[in-house]
């Protein structure tokens, strides 16, 4: 075996090396997928989403989410209740390593609007995993709000695939929706919030 043919053999044991720690170690995959959103990819399409116009079917998305979500203190939050504030309703697992990856990115768009009355968080995490949640922020240094489901979840926010997330405006409507593992730190998603902020 010349000089050549044996780095090659290493260099495709190393690739192999990489591909299985990706598939079989969750943390490994995590980083990947930070990396890659880092990269630019993973953006949100939330800048192409327009506010509904008046519909039959905007109508019953304003009115169906009757939806409500409990925290480890035990406090509800139902959704109907909350018109008049723009609502970014995130729902993952903490099983889940693409909704484990977009975290520090949801936290980073948090941190902006934390102060702002105008706007609300939720974190829901879908299995009812207090402890495991607890203890992958407190490993991330994370301070989002964690909520749990109080009430079954409208099909229209989550059709099964995690992480998704939902935007609200003042008017409790749909008005944003992403499905799969996104970068939310992008400008174009603060500017998307502050819109609807702006919107009477």
């Amino acid at each position: 075996m010349n000089n050549k043919e044996g780095k090659s053999r290493i260099w495709n044991y190393v690739l192999w090396g990489v591909l299985l720690a990706v598939f079989l170690i969750p943390q490994s995959r995590i980083f990947l997928q930070q990396q890659l959103m880092k990269l630019g990819f993973f953006k949100p399409k939330l800048e192409t989403v327009q506010e509904p116009a008046p519909s039959e079917s905007t109508t019953v998305e304003t009115v169906t989410p009757a939806a409500s979500f409990k925290d480890e203190a035990g406090n509800v939050y139902d959704v109907p209740q909350l018109k008049g504030k723009v609502l970014f309703i995130n729902f993952w697992a903490t099983w889940c390593p693409p909704c484990k990856a977009e975290m520090p990115s949801i936290q980073v768009l948090f941190d902006k609007f934390k102060d702002n009355d105008q706007v609300q968080f939720f974190l829901v995490e879908i299995e009812n995993d207090i402890p495991g949640a607890n203890k992958f922020l407190k490993q991330e240094d994370l301070t989002l709000p964690i909520v749990y489901p109080n009430s079954a979840i409208p099909q229209q926010w989550l059709s099964g695939a995690i992480p998704t997330t939902v935007i609200l405006n003042k008017k409790g409507e749909l008005v944003g929706r992403e499905e799969g593992m996104r970068d939310y730190s992008a400008k174009t998603v603060e500017d998307f919030i502050q819109n609807l902020i702006n919107q009477e």
